[in-house]
C-alpha cells in the first residue's frame, strides 16, 4: 500500500503541470483525506468525506476523460478498461455511503471497504497506467493533459470549506454523488486544450 508521502516524493520528481505529477499530488490528497474521515467523528467527520467526494469525482472523472483515451492507445490491452471498471465499483460504494449517518457502523464498514478498493485503484494506476504514460507521452502531451485538469479543479472545486454554505465551492459538493460526477465530466468537456 502507497502512502501519501510516497505520492509526493514521486510527484515532485516530475516537472510543473505534469500530468502524472497532478495525479500523483490528488493521490496524496485523496490518501490524507481518508485518513481524516477515519480519525475524526461528527460534523469534522461529515466536512470530511463530503471534500473527499468532491475531490474523487473531480479526479475519476478527469482521469476517465483525459487520461484513459491516452492509456487505450498506449498501455496494454485492457489496462483502461480494468482502471474504469475500478472507478464504477467505488463510484457505487461511495453512492451507498450517501445513505448512511457518518458515525454509524455500516458507515464505518463500507468506508473501509471503499478506502481498500481506492487504494488498489491507485497502486494499479501507479504500476500500470502511468508508467506508460511516462514511456510514451512527451512532456508537451503531458503538460497538456495536465492544464485540462488543473482547468477542471478551478471549474470544479475539490476542496470546499464547511463555512461556505452558498458558495459555488460548497454548493459543487452537495448533493448525490451520481450528480458530482455529472457535473464533473461537464466540467472536464468544457475544458479545451
Amino acid at each position: 500500500m502507497g502512502s501519501a508521502t510516497e505520492d509526493r516524493q514521486k510527484a515532485a520528481q516530475l516537472p510543473e503541470g505534469d500530468v502524472i505529477r497532478l495525479l500523483l499530488n490528488q493521490h496524496a490528497q485523496i490518501r490524507d483525506l481518508f485518513d481524516e474521515v477515519e480519525s475524526s467523528h461528527g460534523e469534522q467527520r461529515h466536512d470530511a468525506f463530503e471534500e473527499l467526494r468532491g475531490l474523487l469525482a473531480v479526479h475519476e472523472t478527469a482521469e476517465e476523460m483525459v487520461l484513459r483515451p491516452v492509456t487505450e492507445d498506449i498501455a496494454a490491452d485492457g489496462v483502461a478498461a480494468a482502471r474504469n471498471s475500478e472507478e464504477q465499483e467505488a463510484n457505487e460504494v461511495l453512492k451507498q455511503l450517501e445513505t448512511f449517518d457518518v458515525d454509524s457502523a455500516d458507515f464505518e464498514k463500507q468506508f473501509a471497504e471503499l478506502k481498500t478498493s481506492v487504494d488498489e485503484h491507485a497502486e494499479n494506476e501507479e504500476h500500470e497506467e502511468f508508467p506508460a504514460v511516462l514511456e510514451h507521452c512527451d512532456a508537451d502531451q503531458r503538460a497538456r493533459m495536465g492544464r485540462r485538469i488543473e482547468a477542471v479543479e478551478k471549474v470544479a472545486p475539490t476542496r470546499p470549506h464547511p463555512t461556505a454554505a452558498g458558495k459555488p465551492a460548497m454548493q459543487w459538493t452537495v448533493g448525490p454523488f451520481a450528480a458530482l460526477i455529472d457535473k464533473a465530466r461537464d466540467a472536464v468537456a468544457s475544458i479545451r486544450d
